[in-house]
């Protein structure tokens, strides 16, 4: 007997039940896309079954909720995270990942080990007080992921209710706030148009930080490859599985190339530990870009209606491509510029200092620091899709530049004195710095002698306003170069003096 291929039988979709499907997902424009649909010759229904979803209306309705299931899951959180972690894990375990011997750890924490003794000559900021460990790419995901939460909530917040304002008023709402769709089930999410952005969003963060932590997980060598710190509490670690793949089809020795990461992992942690202001610093840059996120409706709408909804690549492409995409506010462009400027100091100063250390025992020391600044320039696949996820670029564009500067404040002051320019955020080098990296110590002196003109104005202007000197023992008229003295004295010691933003320049941070 030939199936039964009738609309709505076993083997065909219902055309009625997916037009249905249509105008929850889509609302008031639902009718339009039905109707320029089918102008193209497109049959909502066949679209359903090329898709491969379940053609009898009783299994379309389980798979509707399961998508239903998967937007309640999210809750009120910006993110999914349940769905991210999973996602993580899986991307993770492509192409293996068993759990290390004690031998392959040993030799992770022997070169962390080795890798403190040769940096405590090379700078004089001391270990980080965290365990070294030796990870499985699984365990770098679950160590890692508290942080990813930081990084992209704010985010995915922003960019969630910027997208709800920004389509709010072609949402449709029906009475009391839910679509009135016949045919489906009460209560299903696609009955408010809000929440199911919420939901939607939530949903697609969820898969998106997945995808960047899993794919991550197959490349990072430690926790600090990408310029931030991704452990709360700062701790080598490196993973084994990645170290070693990076190391086949290079001329040094493995040992060599597991030395020399491990190096750079724990140089860049003695920093994060041992500099306390840093870590806020990257992660408010990234909270700041996200306070900005704006939705540019006029462009959303032209993506939308550029996209051929016969053609799958070109519509996976779209996607992809940032159809959502946020445009950048000036706001944003200054906290990106923060970002980029303070990612290129931290790998600057790793990057000098663990081949400073490697130097006198690694015959490759340098050519796997090119070899680490090529890859760092040219990005990953990971990479990319968290630029795509949060609109930041973790690439250290001017990395060679901050090498320099630290190179020279090495030369001039000593290693002692190199470091100590991260005591404050007033003190670390700028982008004129990395321009110019000779000029380091005279525009800081400049900026000291600045200061105190500032201050010695400042303290006439007070004088002159008050009508008194040296505490009211005298008129503002008194001359003589003792009573100026005092008055300035006085002035300094009866304020706080210029903030940081009133000082030429205003504050020099990164």
């Amino acid at each position: 007997m030939s199936p039964d291929v009738t609309p709505g039988g076993p083997q065909q979709p219902d055309p009625e039940q997916w037009e249905q499907v249509l105008r929850a997902m889509l609302g008031p424009a639902a009718d339009d896309a039905i109707a320029q649909m089918r102008a193209m010759g497109v049959d909502p229904s066949a679209m359903a079954a090329a898709s491969g979803l379940p053609a009898d209306p009783a299994a379309l309705q389980a798979a509707i909720a399961q998508v239903q299931r998967m937007l309640a899951t999210s809750g009120d959180e910006p993110v999914n995270w349940g769905m991210a972690h999973d996602l993580a894990r899986q991307q993770a375990a492509q192409g293996g990942d068993p759990s290390l011997s004690p031998g392959r750890a040993r030799e992770v924490i022997d070169a962390l080990a080795v890798a403190e003794l040769w940096l405590d000559a090379a700078t004089d900021l001391p270990p980080s007080s965290g365990r070294p460990r030796a990870w499985s790419r699984a365990e770098w995901v679950e160590a890692t992921l508290p942080t990813w939460r930081t990084l992209t909530e704010p985010v995915a917040v922003s960019l969630s209710a910027a997208l709800a304002d920004a389509l709010r008023p072609a949402l449709g709402d029906g009475p009391d706030g839910v679509l009135d769709l016949p045919g489906l089930p009460a209560g299903m999410p696609f009955g408010d148009p809000v929440q199911l952005l919420r939901g939607l969003g939530s949903a697609v963060f969820g898969l998106q930080v997945g995808q960047a932590a899993g794919t991550l997980a197959r490349e990072v060598f430690g926790t600090t490859d990408i310029g931030l710190p991704l452990l709360d509490r700062p701790a080598p670690a490196l993973v084994p599985t990645n170290v070693d793949a990076f190391a086949e089809g290079l001329d040094a020795p493995l040992e060599e190339v597991r030395l020399y990461l491990a190096l750079r992992e724990a140089a860049a942690n003695r920093l994060f530990a041992h500099v306390p202001w840093l870590r806020a610093h990257l992660l408010d840059a990234v909270a700041a870009y996200a306070r900005g996120i704006e939705i540019d409706v006029d462009q959303l709408e032209e993506a939308v209606r550029s996209i051929d909804p016969t053609d799958q690549t070109a519509l996976q492409e779209a996607l992809s491509g940032g159809v959502f995409a946020p445009r950048t506010t000036p706001t944003q462009q200054a906290a990106l510029a923060r970002l980029e400027l303070a990612l290129a100091l931290v790998e600057g100063w790793v990057d000098e200092v663990a081949t400073a250390a490697a130097a006198p025992h690694l015959p490759h020391a340098v050519a796997l620091r090119e070899m680490v600044r090529r890859r760092r320039a040219a990005g990953g696949p990971a990479e990319q899709t968290f630029a795509s996820l949060v609109g930041l670029e973790l690439r250290p564009r001017r990395l060679r530049d901050a090498a320099a500067v630290w190179a020279h404040l090495a030369t001039t002051r000593g290693i002692d004195g190199r470091d100590a320019v991260w005591a404050h955020p007033d003190l670390v080098p700028t982008s004129q710095d990395l321009d110019d990296p000779a000029g380091y110590d005279a525009r800081r002196q400049a900026e000291v002698e600045g200061s105190a003109d500032l201050d010695r104005a400042l303290a006439e202007i007070l004088g002159d306003a008050d009508g008194t000197v040296d505490g009211g023992a005298r008129a503002g008229t008194g001359s003589g170069p003792g009573a100026a003295d005092a008055s300035d004295d006085e002035a300094r010691d009866g304020s706080d003096g210029p903030s940081d933003d009133e000082r030429p320049g205003g504050p020099v941070t990164i």
